[in-house]
């Protein structure tokens, strides 16, 4: 079971993400719940470290295993989720992953796998594709951050794709400038750390 609890419209969620990069491309997912892209990866269960959590998230996901480059950074996010509407405390790990002793590239540029009750879709999305606030058509991929998808963006550094591929040691700031549909006040900060 993974690490997690709601209380009343609350939950915390302790979770991990898989950052894949290739070819100025990065492997985002979504699937028949969600209306924003997302990263691989899920909850660590209690007991297993966040580096098994990743290797058995992206084995159970996509069907490869790639091995461990480095942990990129720790967030921690408050935000409403738009699928269960609940108020989120999450706290996630990601990891950058070496997927080269894999087949993943040969699944193609957008893809459909199965797991458990679910149909997840993944695709490779351009590094130019994730620049905010320019986001791909009809999906959001969820900075981190307590930011509603229709939250408009500034960002005050580079982008996270384009700095982890460079493994620079960075900070990562987002804001929401104008009306903020998440019910979270209209100036507040959030800080990513690499």
């Amino acid at each position: 079971m993974g690490i997690s609890y709601v209380s009343g419209s609350d939950k915390f969620n302790y979770r991990v993400c898989a950052v894949i990069i290739s070819d100025g491309k990065l492997l985002a997912m979504h699937d028949e719940r969600s209306p924003y892209y997302y990263l691989p990866g899920g909850r660590v269960k209690l007991g297993e470290t966040a580096e098994l959590a990743i290797l058995r998230e992206v084995r159970e996901e996509l069907g490869i295993i790639p091995a461990i480059v480095r942990p990129l950074w720790l967030n921690q996010a408050f935000f409403t989720e738009d699928v269960d509407h609940l108020n989120y405390h999450e706290l996630c790990v990601y990891f950058l992953l070496d997927f080269s002793q894999t087949d993943l590239l040969k699944k193609g540029e957008r893809f459909t796998l199965h797991e458990h009750d679910h149909t997840h879709v993944f695709e490779w999305l351009l590094f130019e594709r994730l620049a905010l606030p320019h986001l791909p058509e009809n999906r959001h991929l969820r900075p981190p951050g307590p930011l509603h998808p229709q939250d408009r963006i500034r960002v005050k550094q580079k982008p996270f794709a384009t700095l982890a591929a460079k493994g620079s040691l960075i900070r990562v700031k987002y804001s929401v400038s104008g009306k903020s549909n998440s019910g979270y006040p209209q100036d507040l900060l959030c800080q990513t750390v690499l």
